[in-house]
């Protein structure tokens, strides 16, 4: 692996701030870091104003999240618009953004205190909410952009453009455009393809199709795509889990790469992303949590 500059100041560490164990361990972290030579070394909520205000005017090098993978995805739109470096430790169920598991980090930070990782550069997206010419606001996206109906159990006309031209009309629960670092969270779960992080492509695939297309289509980073919603009842469309926002019949959802890039730390080989998906893939994460339920009423 190619040595990079040791990491060794300005170190901000972020946890989950409902997580009373990731916040014991950032701690522990920080100390870690203190004795030897790190500072300064900054530990807070990811939540923090005071920690996102001077994570926003670049007062640091580095952020360590303790949390899970929306946490990660949180720490991504954090710095993603100032590149600054990712290195999460896991703290949740699954862990598929994180590399360094809880009872790692002490060895993966001294390999990074002395120069020996490399940083994964992952695609985003900035989606754009229109309503009659104007843009109501803009989000910056690392997995997914979702438009999708409602409260109502019931389908929703989608009309998916890309670059002026008709891609298709859909009757469906809704329609996802995903990053590759998106393809294996809800658009894997509706059936699309694993695409490798390095990729620069935008996933469009919709969500329970009903006598509509129901195959994804991979376009390339340079697309821009546009989503309309037709309904006379509810729909909305929410960025990377984020609090749903309400749209009105003839809304757009506008989609196209962002000029930000996600740098994540990694110690791995690159064929780690693979492994995960072979361990991921061959196990449900909810399984021991029912199997410790179901001993726990016996």
């Amino acid at each position: 692996m190619k040595k990079n500059p040791s990491i060794n100041q300005r170190i901000a560490i972020a946890s989950h701030p409902t997580m009373p164990e990731a916040i014991n361990e950032a701690i522990k972290v920080a100390q870690y870091l203190r004795d030897n030579g790190v500072e300064p070394v900054i530990t807070a909520s990811l939540y923090d104003n005071d920690l996102r205000e001077k994570i926003a005017v670049g007062q640091f090098d580095l952020l360590i999240v303790l949390g899970g993978d929306g946490t990660m995805l949180r720490a991504g739109h954090l710095c993603g618009p100032i590149s600054l470096p990712i290195l999460g430790i896991n703290m949740g169920r699954i862990g598929f953004l994180i590399e360094v598991k809880r009872d790692q980090w002490k060895k993966k930070l001294k390999l990074l205190l002395q120069g020996e990782y490399r940083l994964e550069e992952r695609m985003m997206l900035k989606a754009e909410h229109w309503r009659d010419n104007l843009c109501l606001g803009d989000w910056q996206v690392l997995n997914e952009v979702v438009v999708c109906r409602g409260r109502y159990v019931r389908p929703i006309q989608l009309h998916a453009s890309v670059d002026g031209y008709l891609l298709a009309s859909y009757v469906a629960d809704g329609l996802i455009a995903a990053t590759p670092t998106g393809s294996t969270a809800y658009a894997l779960a509706v059936g699309g393809p694993i695409l490798p992080p390095e990729l620069r492509n935008i996933l469009v695939i919709p969500v329970a199709p009903h006598l509509s297309p129901d195959r994804a289509i991979i376009l390339s980073q340079g697309a821009n795509v546009l989503i309309k919603v037709n309904t006379n009842h509810e729909a909305v469309f929410s960025v990377d889990g984020h609090t749903p926002v309400v749209m009105l019949d003839g809304d757009e959802v506008r989609v196209k790469a962002s000029d930000h890039l996600v740098k994540f730390v990694r110690f791995q080989d690159r064929g780690y992303f693979y492994r995960n998906i072979n361990r991921y893939m061959e196990q449900n994460p909810i399984t021991g949590d029912i199997d410790d339920n179901r001993r726990n009423s016996i």
